[in-house]
């Protein structure tokens, strides 16, 4: 499969030498120093993109994937308040978006558990939930996106809470999401339901990028060949 890099950084290289023992070939690598190549003509050589940028440009990116006529696997986050804008324009292209707020395979079963002990914490009285997270200094966003989509999905499990905040909860329906940016961490994230007497508590904890790598590598191999909007939930028949 032939493969477009839109973004470079760490997380490209890692990609593309995953990639490349997979069998795979890259056709294009779109980093700061040469953007003026991330055109439609470029990027028709390839069967698939994998996008890691920055919120500012993601969009831009991913439109120009779909004039292309190729799947784009979105590894960005931040710029989920444009999310039904990108997903209009996929559709009145006929293209294929696979969007994760997280591509690890861990993450997405954690994804599963949480929502599996929040339908458990459902009802019982005396525990407040709350969550933290913990990544490395360069990443932009906070809370993270795997975060608020912990939140979104504890909220469909456990009507209690309805709202997130990072600053102190106004009410008793907002949950509190801590967001620390420290060192080189490639991610923690930590779901605690707590009483007077005793805390329940579950966590994920990424050793290195690769895991993220990995998954988007994955999630590129599935997105050739298909239409429409994809997920890991697709891909892991979760």
């Amino acid at each position: 499969m032939k493969i477009a890099l839109i973004g470079y950084g760490k997380m490209g290289k890692i990609i593309e030498q995953i990639a490349l023992d997979r069998g795979h070939e890259i056709v294009l690598k779109i980093d700061i120093s040469n953007q003026n190549e991330l055109t439609v003509e470029n990027l028709k050589k390839a069967d698939v993109a994998i996008e890691f940028t920055v919120p500012s440009s993601a969009t831009a990116n991913y439109k120009l994937c779909f004039d292309a006529g190729i799947p784009v696997v979105s590894g960005t986050t931040g710029w989920l308040e444009r999310k039904d804008e990108v997903e209009a324009e996929m559709k009145a292209k006929n293209g294929t978006f696979f969007y994760a707020s997280n591509f690890s395979l861990g993450v997405n079963l954690f994804f599963a558990l949480n929502k599996k002990l929040a339908q458990l914490m459902n009802g019982v009285e005396g525990y407040d939930v709350s969550m933290v997270e913990v990544h490395h200094t360069q990443k932009l966003d906070a809370p993270s996106g795997t975060a608020i989509t912990l939140a979104e999905e504890l909220f469909e499990n456990y009507p209690a809470k309805t709202s997130w905040t990072m600053e102190h909860p106004k009410s008793s329906q907002e949950m509190h999401i801590g967001a620390l940016r420290e060192g080189t961490v490639p991610g923690i994230h930590r779901i605690k339901y707590e009483s007077d007497v005793d805390y329940i508590q579950i966590e994920h904890s990424a050793k290195s990028r690769h895991g993220f790598a990995f998954g988007a590598v994955l999630a590129a191999e599935y997105s050739f060949g298909k239409k429409g909007l994809l997920s890991m939930n697709d891909l892991l028949n979760l």
